[in-house]
This record gives C-alpha cells, structure tokens and sequence, in this order.
C-alpha cells in the first residue's frame, strides 16, 4: 500500500457524529418548496459583439432567495444542428464573482455550455438584499447565525439550486446533462445543489468547504473563522450558533446525494482541512471519487486533477464516447 493510500485509508475511517436536528429534512423539504414557489423571472441579454465568434454569451440574472437577483453568465458554443448542450454551471470560491465571459470559456471548448453564478454579496455585482433581525461582523458566514430560517447560507444554497432552473431554461441546454462544477466553498455548493436536487448528472468538487463545520468553526478555518470571532463576542450564542449551522453542514447532506461524485481535497489546506471534508465524503452513497494531493494546499493540484475531470465526465457520457 503506497503513501497516499494509506492515508486514504485513514481519512476514510473519519465519522463523526452527524448533527442533525429532528426537522431537518423538514427544513429543508419546506425551504425547497419556498423556493419553488417563487417566479424564476429569468433576463437573459445576449452579447451581440463579444469577440469569441464561435460561441453565444449571454449576460443572465433570475430571481433568487429574499428579493434578491442573481447575476451570471451563460455560454454555449455555435453548433451547425441547434442541438441541445451538456451544461456545467459554476460555483466561485468564497469571495469571488462569476468572473468574466473568458473565465469559461474552457468549458465550450468540450463543446459544453457553461452558467457561472455570483454567490449575493461576495465580490460580484450580485447584491444580498435579505434582512438579517442581528448586526453581524466579520463576512458573510455570520448572518442570520442564531437562526436557519435566516441564516446566509441558506439563502445561498437556494439560490445555487435555482441555478439549475435557470441552466434549465436555456434552449441550449441538455437537461439530462448538467454538471455541477465549484472549488472551495464552490465545492461546497456542488455538494448543497447536488444533495437538494436529483437533477444534475454529474457534481465535481474540489477542496470543498462548508463540512464539519463545529470543526471549521472550532479551528478559525477560512471563512468559519468569522463565526468564531463572533462567539468570542457573545458566547451566550454558541449552542444557538452551532444549532444553525447544523443544518447547513454538508456531513448531514450527504447521503442524499444521488448523482456521480468526483472530489479532491489537500492534506497541507489549512482553509478547507481534507479530514473536515470526508465527514461528507465517507457519507455518500451514490458513485463517488476522490482524488488526494499530499503536499498541496488550498490551492489544490489544479490542472492535474483537471485532467481527471475530463475522464470523469467522459466516463459519465457528458462528454465523448464511453
């Protein structure tokens, strides 16, 4: 058994305890219908003039949770037929935007089309317009803490589903086909969509966050180190915080996930520990992969495990032949 392996078979043994609330497939089965009940009131703008000649760009937004719209953008390579398209949509890590049209245009070069969304109020032009009952400090991992109905993140993991309506509604699109893609809290978000919505036929996700998160929060790791600045302030809160989280906590998703799984996680990341990540990852069912970097850090081994992607997607009839 090699290095890596060996680890491998250490971290798969990683389980803690779930910590699931009694309503929480209540919660979420009653947030999903809110969501659902709400018009996509999709606007799509095409770029009549942008220079990649072989591809549509469209500059997109729809409706997303707490009166807030959702900004992103859509490209599809020109086909001679007009047929529909396998989809990726994109998830940025935390702090990040949907970029620019360029950004994706790896994608159409597969001959995929690609929706990449801002998460509100992250470095996007996509505001957050929900109300929080506290002030809250320290980004966007606090509000809303002291209760899930409010809480940020839920917002944001709706929001990351309805980016599947929105996929949905492009002529484009291959339903059958949707790939969700995110690095980081990205990554995170692929494992929220890809467990609140059987849709997608494939989910990649790279150092993902948002797991284990009385961990995260307990060892000031990335963005979770809000959440402990906060409690430092009002440690009064901290059963009612870590209840909140709980629900948001991607370990506690996991086993609904159904689609096919290909992960990767770094053993030197000091933002996204790999062993927070396997309390997901030891908990889903369906066909899954991970891919384990030894020396690499947040910054993950990007283009090699791209290349693992493709395979993987070629596996899954996305792309290529089988």
């Amino acid at each position: 058994m090699g290095y890596i392996e060996d680890r491998k078979r250490e971290l798969e043994k990683y389980l803690p305890p779930l910590t699931r609330k009694p309503d929480f497939d209540l919660f979420w089965e009653q947030s999903l219908e809110e969501s659902r009940r709400l018009p996509l009131g999709l606007e799509v703008k095409r770029l009549e003039d942008y220079p990649a000649e072989k591809v549509h760009v469209y500059d997109i937004s729809y409706q997303g949770m707490e009166n807030t719209r959702i900004y992103g953008w859509y490209l599809a390579p020109r086909t001679a037929d007009g047929g529909r398209l396998p989809c990726v949509i994109q998830y940025h890590g935390f702090s990040g935007s949907r970029g620019m049209p360029s950004d994706h245009l790896f994608w159409t070069a597969l001959g995929m089309a690609v929706l990449a969304v801002d998460c509100r109020g992250q470095g996007g032009i996509t505001a957050d317009h929900a109300c929080y009952q506290e002030a809250y400090f320290d980004g966007p991992a606090c509000r809303g803490i002291l209760d899930p109905h409010e809480y940020y993140y839920r917002h944001v993991y709706l929001d990351s589903v309805r980016a599947v309506d929105a996929a949905c509604a492009m002529e484009e699109t291959d339903r059958d086909r949707i790939v969700l893609h995110g690095i980081s809290q990205g990554g995170a978000l692929v494992m929220a969509a890809a467990a609140l919505d059987s849709r997608p036929a494939a989910a990649l996700a790279d150092v993902p966050g948002n797991s284990d998160l009385a961990v995260r929060v307990e060892g000031e790791y990335g963005s979770f180190g809000a959440a402990a600045a906060y409690l430092r302030r009002f440690p009064q809160h901290t059963d009612t915080a870590f209840g909140t989280l709980s629900y948001f906590d991607t370990m506690n998703l996991a086993s609904r996930i159904t689609s096919p799984v290909l992960c990767s996680v770094s053993l030197k990341d000091k933002t996204c520990p790999a062993e927070c990540f396997f309390a997901t990852y030891n908990r889903i069912e369906s066909d899954k992969q991970i891919e384990i970097y030894p020396f690499c850090g947040h910054e993950n081994a990007y283009s090699i495990q791209m290349e693992k992607k493709l395979v993987f997607l070629r596996h899954c009839n996305i792309i290529g032949s089988c």
